[in-house]
């Protein structure tokens, strides 16, 4: 045991802390780079502190680089729909107001102030809706209609709405269509209005399948992993001008999520069926080029890894996983 551990814990105590220790590390044991390839991400057997705090399934994760906070989207009955833990995994608060069913997260810091965007997939009263919440859960901004599923026709009317990038401008992407009538990529500015909105349903250059995250690159493009098409493609954020895509790396599973590494070399992509984190290196300014894998880390089997953020201090790697009903927590080497 570390000499940071107190030697005053009691018996109980001492044999719960084994216990957590020796299943963690029997998780680790099946978290491993693909055969012949150099390993880049060490799990983080001590994250977080008290595992038992996820009580339903862990659908999303968002990191909060600049105040040391990772916020945990979950879903079930009677249990709180976000966790909120300290990097160093102790967990902090919980809370569960106006929201039903988190599918995406994403946490904006400005000079002044810090809040948490969930878009939410649930055909309930709260439902098709992107928000806004403070750090402690006040509800601060709803973008449309509450329990009311839109149309691709108007702009901010959401049907299953998967996940949100929010710029440190203000302006906001938004990827419409988990499994929903809409299929498209919605540009806002900082006010909440359209900028541009490209996709419709298809297979074809700019359509999409199931649009299931989206994150933008130090070089003002646009990255989305079309879940569907098995695919990742590759928008201007100015103009939305589609500018190329990625195919040749998902013959196995489709993307589900998308983000850069801190230094954005890389790019980091979950693969839900095949319980695989595939990590791409990322093309410099200029063509896209065809994607190319320089490392993986398979997981356990039915982990089902859905979404992943990523500290932009740190580069610690988050994994919600909605098989193992957890989030693990991957450090580079």
């Amino acid at each position: 045991l570390s000499t940071a551990v107190s030697f005053d814990l009691t018996l109980m105590e001492f044999d719960y802390y084994i216990f957590i220790l020796c299943f963690q590390v029997l998780k680790a044991d099946h978290s491993s780079p693909l055969r012949g390839e150099q390993q880049m991400y060490k799990l983080d057997i001590g994250w977080p502190k008290t595992p038992e705090h996820f009580t339903g399934q862990t659908f999303c994760v968002a990191v909060d680089s600049l105040h040391g906070l990772v916020y945990v989207g979950q879903r079930g009955d009677n249990v709180p729909k976000v966790l909120v833990f300290s990097k160093e995994g102790y967990f902090i608060h919980s809370w569960n107001d106006t929201v039903e069913m988190p599918h995406g997260m994403f946490v904006w810091n400005t000079a002044t102030s810090s809040s948490v965007w969930i878009t939410d997939v649930g055909t309930g009263k709260h439902g098709h809706t992107v928000k806004q919440y403070s750090p402690l859960g006040k509800l601060m901004q709803v973008l449309g209609t509450p329990g009311n599923a839109g149309s691709s026709l108007i702009p901010l009317q959401f049907d299953q709405p998967a996940e949100i990038f929010v710029e440190e401008t203000g302006e906001i992407y938004v990827v419409d269509g988990d499994g929903g009538m809409n299929n498209r990529l919605l540009k806002l500015s900082d006010d909440y209005k359209e900028i541009w909105l490209t996709g419709t349903n298809g297979s074809g250059i700019g359509q999409f399948k199931i649009p299931h995250s989206v994150t933008v690159d130090a070089f003002g493009r646009v990255w989305v992993a079309d879940r569907g098409n098995k695919r990742i493609q590759v928008f201007d954020k100015v103009t939305g001008e589609w500018l190329g895509s990625w195919s040749g790396c998902f013959s196995e599973d489709g993307p589900y999520s998308v983000r850069f590494t801190a230094d954005y070399k890389y790019l980091i992509v979950a693969q839900l069926n095949i319980n695989r984190l595939t990590i791409l290196a990322a093309p410099p300014v200029g063509t896209i080029g065809n994607c190319v894998v320089t490392h993986s880390v398979q997981l356990a089997d039915e982990t089902k890894p859905h979404l992943v953020d990523v500290d932009m201090k740190s580069g610690a790697v988050y994994v919600a996983e909605i098989g193992a009903q957890q989030v693990q927590k991957y450090v580079p080497l």
